[in-house]
């Protein structure tokens, strides 16, 4: 068969032959085969770019531990722990790929398809991480599959990957088939590859899945010091972008909110993967929407900007950070009023943050600051343990203080209530702390003067030894320093 037919899905097979699975090609390419001579000429004259003095990812030894710790959980069971697969955007092209993070917490691996597998032995498990080869240039996918690697570039081959994830490496390709053959008990991480996930479907339980689900999750609650150095440097990547967004404020005011989301993204593919999330550049009352990422508003100067981004470093560890800011570099009274306050509930909420200490702390220090402000102000009536008893402050907090950071913004959301909300703060623990007040533009409670201002801010916070260390406090936070810092950095 030439390479002509095995493009086309119609080519019919005969009895000899074995089928193979045809390369898709686009209905309407403008070339409607391959010559034979065209293939020949495309199975040689390729260099070796083999790779031979390749080192260790710098996680490989944390890797490595997790996986133990993860066999040390699951004695005697098959473990299967995919990346996931490229999702289609619009027709023929695919969001950018992001592993899923139980996957790279254990491999350090962020190529799609993907999968780690854990072996049973008599003495633990035995790892392999299944990937995609090189592309096959002797039947032409490398030019000819749209994700062959002359058109989406090339990858490792399984010996290098080998060298630089520790773990031994096989062909994907044959997973699914040895899954559906495989005995014995196993677990999957659903959700990821809807092949793989096929090939065990009668072998799992949505339970025992969900139980080592659950363990990946809340191993994943105490960082390691790769994970926090990992985390320092997309902080210290969005400190910079916070800045580049001050100094080009007046060019959003001639645009919208969209010059301050595209001024931040750069700075993230600068120096880091990608944005951790996506941003919320919320000038004006767009600041009272928790998650406004439209950002297609005007920015005007005597406005607020609330702006919450985080760069993602190239391991996936992310930032979360929020300010907000004068547009016009000076806080009105009434703005710097209501500033003022949420201010003051973060420096009560981060003074909880202590080794020994219960996590939910920070959220009832730092709500109860805000409370007793808007029983001050009249907006509701007091006494305090009322208002706290009945979440009347609510109307204006809306959500919780913060949360776990790390691989996810919302790290560790499948950890179990009692190991996280109602668990205790231990050093490594890495969490925001994000307290906010939000008067509506619509909302006829408070006084006009209150309407349209939403103030967050937002810090990471590493608890320690002997009390905790914020992370992005290379950022002010007193009202007075954020103008003065801006001031600074227009001038």
């Amino acid at each position: 068969m030439t390479v002509a037919d095995e493009l086309d899905p119609e080519t019919p097979e005969t009895e000899s032959e074995e089928p193979e699975e045809p390369i898709k090609k686009r209905k309407n390419g403008l070339y409607p085969g391959v010559s034979d001579e065209l293939a020949d000429s495309m199975k040689s004259g390729w260099a070796d770019t083999e790779l031979h003095d390749l080192r260790p990812v710098e996680q490989a030894e944390h890797t490595a531990r997790r996986r133990a710790a993860l066999s040390a959980r699951f004695p005697g069971e098959r473990l299967v722990i995919p990346a996931g697969n490229l999702k289609t955007r619009s027709n023929d092209t695919e969001y950018p790929f992001r592993a899923s993070v139980e996957y790279a917490y254990l491999t350090g691996n962020l190529t799609e398809d993907g999968v780690l597998v854990l072996e049973p032995t008599t003495d633990g498990h035995k790892a392999t991480i299944y990937l995609l080869p090189r592309s096959d240039r002797e039947n032409g996918e490398f030019w000819l599959s749209g994700q062959g690697e002359l058109w989406v570039g090339r990858r490792h081959s399984l010996t290098e990957a080998e060298k630089l994830y520790g773990i031994p490496a096989s062909d994907v390709r044959e997973l699914a088939e040895a899954l559906r053959e495989g005995t014995g008990p196993v677990r999957v991480v659903r959700g990821y590859d809807a092949g793989i996930q096929a090939a065990l479907t009668d072998k799992v339980t949505a339970e025992r899945d969900e139980e080592l689900r659950v363990f990946l999750s809340e191993a994943r609650l105490v960082k390691d010091e790769f994970e926090v150095g990992e985390l320092q440097k997309a902080v210290d990547s969005t400190v910079r972008g916070f800045e580049d967004v001050v100094k080009v404020l007046d060019r959003a005011e001639a645009t919208s909110e969209r010059y301050i989301e595209g001024t931040f993204f750069l700075r993230a593919r600068v120096e880091g993967n990608d944005v951790g999330y996506g941003s919320i550049c919320a000038a004006g009352p767009h600041a009272c929407t928790l998650h406004w990422v439209r950002n297609d508003g005007p920015v005007r100067s005597g406005d607020l900007l609330l702006l919450d981004a985080g760069v993602e470093t190239h391991t996936l560890y992310t930032a979360d950070v929020t300010r907000t800011l004068p547009i016009n570099g000076r806080f009105s009274d009434i703005q710097k009023q209501v500033y003022d306050a949420v201010y003051e509930a973060q420096e009560a909420g981060i003074a909880a943050v202590q080794p020994g200490g219960k996590y939910r702390d920070f959220h009832d220090a730092a709500q109860r600051v805000l409370a007793e402000k808007v029983v001050e102000w009249g907006l509701v009536e007091g006494p305090v343990e009322r208002v706290l008893e009945l979440g009347l402050q609510r109307r204006w907090t809306l959500h919780g203080t913060g949360h776990m950071l790390g691989m996810d913004v919302h790290d560790c959301a499948a950890a179990r209530t009692e190991t996280y909300v109602e668990g205790t703060l231990e050093p490594g623990m890495v969490l925001t702390v994000e307290p906010g007040l939000y008067f509506q533009a619509d909302d006829l409670t408070v006084p006009e003067e209150y309407r349209g201002i939403g103030v967050r801010i937002e810090d990471d916070i590493l608890v320690t030894e002997d009390g905790n260390r914020n992370l992005s406090d290379a950022l002010p936070r007193t009202s007075s320093e954020v103008e003065s810092w801006m001031a600074s950095l227009k001038g």
